[in-house]
């Protein structure tokens, strides 16, 4: 998954917006209690300055009573500033969770939408980055963006209201400053982001390259080459180093900037304040109430500043989790798709021909062939000639190029993905089993399925001897993708899945090939009761095992250029006598 383009800031809030929908009275009332502490806030220097008017010009009207009332008006406010902040940080910060929660929800929906193509080219490392840490800073982003904003606005406009009244040459001399502030923290506001996303984008890359090297910790070690990796993860770890120093740089002269601007504010109130003063323009206890609302302009400022590395962190991750929602579902339903019932197991490949990408030579080419229901295809060739991009075509987990393929004369485009899929089993040579017990792998093939039902699959497998031997049988833990089984074990549960599922229309892909002569012995007898009365592709490895396969398909990168039964193809002498004398060859 390659770098791609900056998105504008103004798009990403566009795509964000509509997941505040289902919280907006949440977020209203969350923005109500921020007025509230934000007015809390501006009153005191209010206050401030009607006691100090009062102290300096009529001392004697400053009552007990009326400082008591002061008092307890500010205490009053100060309670509703409490329970309006509680609010702010439990409810606030909740409904900011919600909305990450729901943003990683509707991106594993779509992840599972997507068709092999991305996968493809993905890397799982990256992905997972995406639908994990980069939405971690989704939940402060939520709560806090529209909060800060909200709370900097009230303030900026009502701060200059009030000074205006005060003194309206002094309240712009302090404005002015505002806009050249803006402009310095755009441009390190800019940088921070292009690091932000290089840092997210190296941690999927690091992801990928862990999850890389603990799959294949086998292999390291059977060739020694831990040094080797630990090398590579240097590199890469020491990459993150360096993105994260770009970023703190760029984050510390924004931090830098601001604090100079914040200098260049103050000492302008005070000069200008204190030659306004001198010239009776602005009495003492006006500008102490200057002083006391730059402070609390400043202060709001410099929690924007602070929250502007939170936002940009959170717009990265906006941007990275857009970037995979904006992959488009090249195979989805047709919106006059139909289920696909009654099954016989016909099917037709009407001029098909396919290729992976735009620019890549087709794989397959016009290919034309008739299967009637109940018949067993066995598909062999040298590698790269189609046979496994041939049978992935049937479930539509690629869509053809040129051409339809046809189930009971029904183009599959215009069936639903999930009943055209419910209705075909693959068994692959690469098995894969999902961290779990035995049960739960087997009963993936047929959700909620009775336990009587599962033994039963097992049985038909040939699995339920081993199974029983195993620790806890049926609940035994099989590890991260079965590591605790052998391969036979392993193809013999997937085998039971397919069992379970009872699918009219069956491909075996090399379901044998990696077995050893004892395994391969007890599995291919379970395929051949898996086979028996279903529609069947089988891509063989060992030619021995489809001989007695109803047709035999010779496929090339040049199509099918033979076809007929094991003696038909034999007596022929052509390209299947070549690969069936070669196999017997290296057999002896």
């Amino acid at each position: 998954m390659s770098k791609t383009k900056k998105t504008s800031s103004v798009k990403l809030i566009k795509h964000f917006i509509p997941y505040f929908k289902p919280y907006k009275w949440i977020l209203v009332f969350d923005l109500f209690c921020a007025a509230l502490t934000t007015i809390c806030e501006l009153i005191l220097p209010l206050i401030v300055r009607y006691i100090t008017d009062m102290g300096m010009n009529n001392l004697e009207g400053l009552t007990v009573r009326i400082i008591l009332t002061i008092g307890m008006v500010y205490v009053v406010l100060r309670i509703i500033d409490m329970a309006a902040n509680y609010y702010m940080s439990s409810v606030g910060h909740i409904m900011g969770s919600r909305i990450e929660t729901d943003m990683r929800t509707a991106l594993f929906g779509h992840l599972q939408k997507l068709s092999y193509s991305y996968y493809d080219n993905a890397k799982v490392g990256q992905v997972m980055a995406r639908i994990t840490s980069d939405l971690f800073e989704v939940t402060e982003f939520a709560h806090h963006c529209p909060e800060e904003f909200f709370i900097a606005g009230i303030k900026i406009v009502a701060s200059f209201i009030i000074l205006s009244t005060m003194n309206i040459w002094l309240t712009l001399i302090v404005f002015a400053i505002l806009p050249l502030m803006l402009i310095s923290s755009r441009l390190f506001n800019k940088r921070m982001r292009d690091a932000f996303k290089d840092s997210r984008h190296q941690v999927g890359e690091i992801n990928a390259q862990v999850e890389d090297n603990l799959l294949g910790i086998r292999v390291v070690k059977s060739f020694a080459n831990e040094s080797i990796e630990e090398e590579k993860f240097k590199k890469g770890n020491l990459g993150f180093l360096n993105i994260k120093k770009r970023a703190y740089r760029a984050m510390a002269g924004f931090h830098s900037t601001t604090r100079i601007f914040d200098g260049v504010m103050y000492i302008a109130v005070v000069v200008a304040g204190a030659l306004f003063m001198k010239e009776k323009k602005i009495t003492p206890a006006e500008l102490i109430a200057y002083l006391l609302y730059i402070t609390t302009l400043l202060n709001s400022i410099r929690r924007i500043v602070e929250f502007t590395e939170q936002f940009q962190r959170g717009m990265t991750g906006i941007e990275r989790f857009q970037e995979i929602m904006e992959v488009p579902i090249d195979i989805k339903n047709a919106d006059d798709a139909i289920d696909l019932k009654d099954v016989k197991g016909d099917i037709e490949f009407d001029n098909v021909s396919f290729h992976y990408n735009e620019d890549d030579v087709n794989v397959l080419s016009e290919i034309k062939l008739k299967v009637k229901a109940g018949d067993n295809i066995a598909l062999v060739g040298p590698s790269g000639g189609g046979k496994t991009t041939l049978c992935s075509l049937i479930p539509r987990f690629y869509d053809v190029t040129e051409g339809a393929i046809k189930v009971d004369n029904i183009d599959i485009r215009h069936l639903t993905l999930e009943s055209l899929r419910k209705n075909i089993g693959v068994v692959q040579q690469d098995v894969y089993l999902f961290a779990g017990t035995v049960y739960e792998n087997i009963e993936y093939g047929m959700p909620g399925a009775s336990m009587e039902d599962i033994i039963k699959s097992a049985k038909l497998a040939g699995a339920h001897e081993f199974i029983m031997q195993l620790p806890d049988g049926y609940d035994t833990y099989v590890g991260e993708r079965g590591v605790r089984l052998s391969g036979g074990q392993k193809q013999r549960i997937s085998i039971a899945r397919v069992f379970l599922k009872n699918p009219p229309i069956l491909i075996l892909d090399e379901a044998t090939s990696a077995l050893d002569n004892e395994s391969e012995r007890i599995v291919q007898q379970s395929l051949e009761d898996l086979a028996k009365g279903r529609t069947t592709f089988t891509i063989a490895h060992r030619l021995t095992t489809i001989r007695n396969a109803d047709i035999i398909l010779v496929l090339t990168e040049k199509g099918i250029e033979e076809q007929g039964s094991h003696k038909e193809l034999f007596e022929k002498q052509g390209i299947y006598h070549a690969l069936y004398s070669m196999y017997n060859e290296n057999m002896e």
